[in-house]
């Protein structure tokens, strides 16, 4: 039986993800495409391995009245949009996975994997609720206690993220909670403990995938402390182990423009946008290219970008996180206050005391930099400080803050108020 994975260590400690099928693989959420975890990690999130599709289906031809192959085959459908970011696999699993439940009402397993859809298509509330049924049917579902965790990370609920992760810990360790644990930790500021536990889960690890994710995460820790070299280490390893990953090959990207190799990074992000044209990649690449003074093929990838977004909408996906970020960025700036605000408001309805209400930072950050190129600098900075409040180091917080905070003629920093909120 596995040990939890912090007996005998603080329980505070870790670092590192979200997800987009949440229960079939943990990703870093990057406050871009959730659709597939923001950053897709190559390390399934249960110790199942994941069935293929063609085989399923295969399968369900000769027994129609399987329950839990209707339900292996819709997170079979949310991984498949997972690795390939095609949006249009996400009604298909809706409808096999409604099928397992009509087939076997209350079933944990499909409950589960209403729930990983549910945070594919950023509706994290609905995410919640399956989560907790599922393990209302099987206490020891490792699926649905994945999706509790990201559902209430994604929410801005940490303190109930950290019990959850904790629980989960207790009854079913591996590495896909462990690295769930971490990325709660990371938010919280606890960057020491964040990379202790990772460290730990890496020891544990003996598949390629898992080991590469791991890598990456810690890879992602240097890279938020100003590390390059580490952080290059961290995703040098994370390809030597699984050639190809793309988180460690989009982290190797960032450490490579920043030591001015633009062309190895041109050449890096090249390769991520052929395999997986989703809208953080797309709009990396972009920049990436009006940098190296090509503007005309940076253009090229915002409008693919643009368009996923839109195919995204069509099949379920709530992509208004996506869209205010591009849009703040490279678009119609009141389309992306439009699209920052529904997104703030959908996780973080507003508390009846009056008082600013606990949200996520990613919606806080997006809030804030929609109201900035706005020109609303005023009502930008209470977001863009809570965006940084809990500890959580993202460089691109940082420099939105220190943006706001320029345009309004405040010392960098935000002064002691934000000294203490930190």
């Amino acid at each position: 039986m596995r040990r939890p994975l912090i007996a005998g260590v603080s329980a505070a400690g870790l670092v590192a993800v979200l997800t987009f099928g949440a229960a079939v693989a943990p990703v870093r959420s990057s406050g871009t495409s959730a659709t597939t975890g923001s950053s897709v990690a190559g390390a399934p999130a249960s110790g199942l391995a994941p069935a293929s599709v063609e085989g399923l289906q295969k399968h369900l031809r000769r027994q129609p009245r399987d329950a839990s192959g209707w339900a292996a085959l819709g997170f079979a459908y949310v991984e498949k949009a997972r690795v390939t970011g095609d949006t249009t696999y996400y009604p298909k699993a809706e409808g096999v996975l409604r099928r397992s439940l009509r087939e076997s009402p209350g079933n944990d397993t499909a409950l589960a994997g209403q729930g990983a859809l549910a945070a594919a298509r950023h509706d994290f509330h609905a995410a919640l609720r399956y989560a907790d049924s599922a393990l209302k049917a099987n206490p020891y579902g490792e699926r649905a206690a994945a999706v509790r965790v990201d559902a209430l990370v994604e929410l801005g609920r940490y303190d109930d993220a950290l019990e959850a992760a904790e629980n989960a810990d207790l009854k079913r360790p591996g590495i896909p909670i462990f690295t769930r644990l971490a990325y709660v930790r990371e938010l919280r500021g606890e960057v020491r403990e964040a990379r202790r536990v990772l460290d730990l889960a890496l020891a544990s690890a003996t598949e390629p995938g898992d080991r590469a994710f791991i890598a990456t995460q810690l890879g992602e820790l240097a890279w938020n402390d100003g590390d390059l070299d580490r952080a290059g280490r961290e995703y040098a390893e994370a390809l030597r182990v699984s050639p190809g990953h793309l988180p460690a090959l989009d982290g190797q990207a960032r450490v490579r423009a920043a030591r001015g190799d633009v062309k190895g990074a041109l050449a890096d992000r090249a390769e991520i946008v052929r395999r997986l044209p989703l809208p953080e990649y797309l709009a990396g690449y972009g920049e990436l290219l009006e940098s190296a003074g090509r503007p005309d093929e940076a253009k090229r990838q915002y409008a693919v970008a643009a368009a996923w977004a839109r195919i995204a909408k069509a099949n379920g996906v709530d992509a208004d996180l996506e869209t205010a970020l591009f849009e703040s960025d490279h678009g119609d700036p009141k389309v992306a206050l439009r699209a920052a605000r529904a997104e703030y408001d959908r996780r973080c309805p507003a508390p009846r005391s009056g008082k600013m209400r606990q949200c996520s930072v990613h919606a806080a950050d997006a809030l804030a930099w929609a109201l900035h190129v706005n020109g609303r600098d005023e009502e930008a900075l209470p977001y863009a400080r809570q965006a940084v409040a809990t500890g959580y180091r993202r460089p691109q917080f940082r420099a939105h803050l220190r943006a706001i905070e320029k345009a309004l003629g405040k010392r960098p920093g935000g002064g002691r108020d934000l000294e203490d909120a930190s």
